[in-house]
């Protein structure tokens, strides 16, 4: 179930109008409307959550021990399918509390998460602690008659049973109540992390007060600079947001060395600043606790029981992994940044490449290398007709059509909704709600949610489904232009949407993207891929003035340097993933800044670049368990991604139909129905070979000793 948080209401008003109010409350009706219901963003406040979650948590409670104590023998429909059913008004809460969370954070709600995180906490352990339901379940796991059911059936039991001991249904009363409370301490210690990090990117900035602090800008950098002073009502004429969407643009193009430097150090420093806002003590105990638990658990360390449910399913294999990339980057990086070097001398520079350099030169060498400037092709990159790319594609691939609808609410005017139907039958499948624009109150970088999950144990429910990115909007009535990997970005996030959107099962906790960690960014880092088509490229990257599209020569400059930067992506991104696992294999306490150099330096970490993520700013593992000791995931999923888009260049391209049509059928719409190691190589015939990313990235394949 997804994460869900209340507002904290202070005094006894509350308790004594709670039976009145809750017919009342909006968030406690069912969606009605169009498309099976939608939210209804119109009506709700922020004031409706707290008393809507508890009579919400306390509905799921009286479900679930109604299943545990039925009098009648355990059956698939008593018990699993039963469960299905159940907790529907806390699950439809716990969306727009998602959504509320991550766009419209405010220091209302953030009242919120701190007193309600460990109460939901609380209540997810009551229903994994559970004896009776838990013996129901078991009973049903190891019944032979239980072989009899669907497929999809048997999956679902083992999903269900596999959670359950995972969360410690098997231990005594004693060590379920140390796993409760622990949890109960984390879910408060998730909710502190976050609300730090989201603080310290609003609080923070880099003013740009005259306009020689714009020299080398380009022009949509320029005015998005310009719009954020304005926005921020800063009186200076313009202001750098502490945020990837605004940072790197500013460290690509700015020529200030001085305020690179500075942009550099506000972002890097996120949480790490010894104010209020500082994250270490918060994280350090995050460690402890989950130390603690894995062990309670029978694990050896956190990154053990983390991995238990994952297709690597133990560290090593991850490491290993990891490892065997990050030589070949590593010397790529230090092959790209002599390069670089031997322009800061030629200009008569007395200084080493350093962090806040290196975008700025590496844009150089590019420009030397390739005849490619990112500058030269940004103007190409209209995120509106990259959205309409982003639809062609899912209509060649996957006969998905989008038709924009104003017909529902949204929680701000910057969002939008398409109707998704498939192009073949007419048949309408889902919803695509799209919220592309930075603002106060919403956390940075982009992301996929799941508004509602298709199934049909409860009629053909439609999937709803958004994504949400933080470009900045720059002058009005202007197209909004992003760069090269803010469009890679896009699609990423899109491909997420998509396995959504492509889901076709029956039972909603086996639907679309509730499948492994570490495969689920595999059909979004897969569809990246078909940003750098030509027929994408030709149809949808057209010149913001003239509507021309790209030049041919351009296409294929950037054809050329399409591995250009790999070294620096990979060694920035693996020394996040590594410093995870290596966080969660340790069992001791450790000091934040003191683990992180010693373990670069391990590493041999080039000086030239930092971790995607520092130790204090890694939402991904410390704002939940979602990516702790997962965010080798995306390394993993590649080495998929990369086998699984050859199979198409074998074939007759990126379009081809057949096998576009075996994707859907094996990957996209099966979601968690089989396992996931089996799902894939229905798809290529095989398990995934890790040359292909070699190749994708243009390293050295290392020959495999006998």
């Amino acid at each position: 179930m997804k994460k869900i948080i209340g507002i904290f209401l202070m005094g006894t008003t509350f308790f004594a109008s709670h039976a009145q109010t809750n017919s009342e409350n909006p968030l406690l009706k069912k969606w009605v409307g169009p498309y099976g219901g939608v939210p209804a963003f119109n009506e709700y406040k922020v004031s409706d959550f707290k008393p809507a979650i508890e009579f919400g948590i306390q509905e799921k409670l009286n479900e679930v021990d109604a299943i545990a104590n039925n009098p009648k023998a355990p059956t698939f429909d008593n018990t699993i399918a039963a469960l299905e059913l159940s907790g529907k008004t806390i699950t439809r809460i716990a969306t727009v509390y998602g959504i509320y969370r991550s766009n419209l954070s405010s220091p209302e709600f953030n009242a919120v998460d701190t007193e309600m995180s460990p109460k939901f906490s609380e209540f997810n352990d009551k229903i994994n602690q559970n004896k009776k339901l838990f013996e129901r379940i078991e009973t049903l796991y190891n019944s032979k008659e239980s072989k009899k059911l669907t497929s999809e059936q048997q999956r679902l039991i083992w999903l269900y049973y596999t959670e359950f001991v995972r969360e410690g249904a098997k231990l005594n009363n004693a060590d379920k109540e140390k796993v409760a409370e622990i949890n109960k301490q984390l879910a408060t210690l998730f909710t502190k992390f976050s609300q730090n990090l989201l603080a310290e990117e609003h609080d923070q900035y880099v003013e740009l007060k005259t306009e020689a602090d714009f020299d080398g800008l380009p022009a949509e950098v320029k005015n998005a600079a310009i719009a954020e002073a304005k926005e921020r009502k800063l009186g200076v004429m313009g202001c750098v947001a502490n945020t990837r969407s605004s940072i790197e643009p500013f460290l690509t193009f700015s020529n200030r060395r001085d305020l690179r430097e500075k942009a550099f150090n506000i972002f890097v420093k996120r949480g790490d600043n010894g104010n209020a806002n500082d994250n270490n003590a918060t994280l350090v105990s995050i460690l402890q606790l989950r130390t603690e638990k894995a062990k309670i658990l029978g694990f050896p360390s956190f990154a053990h029981w983390s991995l238990s449910n994952k297709m690597a399913k133990e560290p090593q294999k991850t490491m290993a992994l990891m490892e065997s990339v990050w030589t070949p980057a590593v010397e790529k990086v230090h092959q790209d940044v002599a390069e670089m070097q031997k322009i800061v001398d030629a200009e008569g520079g007395t200084f080493k490449i350093q962090p806040w350099d290196y975008r700025f030169y590496a844009e150089k060498v590019r420009k030397a290398k390739y005849d490619l400037d990112q500058n030269e092709v940004k103007p190409y990159l209209q995120l509106e007709n990259l959205r309409e790319g982003m639809f062609w594609v899912a209509g060649e691939l996957f006969n998905l059509n989008f038709k924009q609808i104003t017909n529902v609410p949204v929680y701000h005017p910057d969002v939008r909704v398409w109707e998704v139907s498939n192009k073949l039958t007419g048949k309408v499948v889902g919803l695509w709600y799209f919220d592309p624009y930075a603002r106060t109150g919403k956390r940075s970088g982009a992301w996929m949610n799941s508004y509602r999950d298709q199934q049909k144990l409860d009629g053909d429910v439609l999937t709803i489904v958004s994504n949400n990115c933080n470009f900045i909007k720059g002058t009005a009535n202007e197209p909004i232009l992003i760069s090269w990997e803010d469009a890679t970005t896009l699609f990423h996030e899109f491909g997420h949407a998509l396995h959504s959107l492509c889901s076709n099962v029956t039972y909603p906790s086996l639907s679309g993207t509730s499948v492994a960690r570490d495969y689920v960014e595999f059909p979004s880092q897969l569809l990246e891929h078909w940003l750098a088509t030509p027929e994408v490229l030709n149809k949808f990257a057209l010149h913001y003035k003239t509507n021309q599209p790209l030049p041919h020569a351009l296409v294929e400059r950037i054809e050329r340097a399409a591995n250009f930067g790999e070294g620096f992506s990979t060694v920035e991104t693996i020394s996040s993933s590594l410093i995870d696992m290596k966080l969660h294999l340790t069992t001791t306490a450790i000091d934040p800044h003191k683990f992180e150099k010693e373990t670069l330096d391990a590493l041999h970490m080039p000086s030239e670049i930092v971790m995607r993520h520092r130790i204090p700013q890694f939402g991904h593992i410390f704002s939940s368990d979602g990516y702790a000791a997962g965010y080798y995931s995306y390394l993993w999923a590649d080495v998929i991604n990369a086998d699984a888009y050859e199979a198409f260049l074998e074939g007759k391209g990126p379009y081809d139909k057949e096998v576009a049509k075996r994707l859907y059928d094996t990957v996209f719409s099966v979601g968690n129905t089989i396992d996931q190691e089996k799902a894939y190589e229905n798809f290529r015939g095989r398990a995934p070979k890790s040359d292909a990313l070699m190749r994708a990235r243009n390293f050295p394949i290392v020959e495999k000793k006998n």
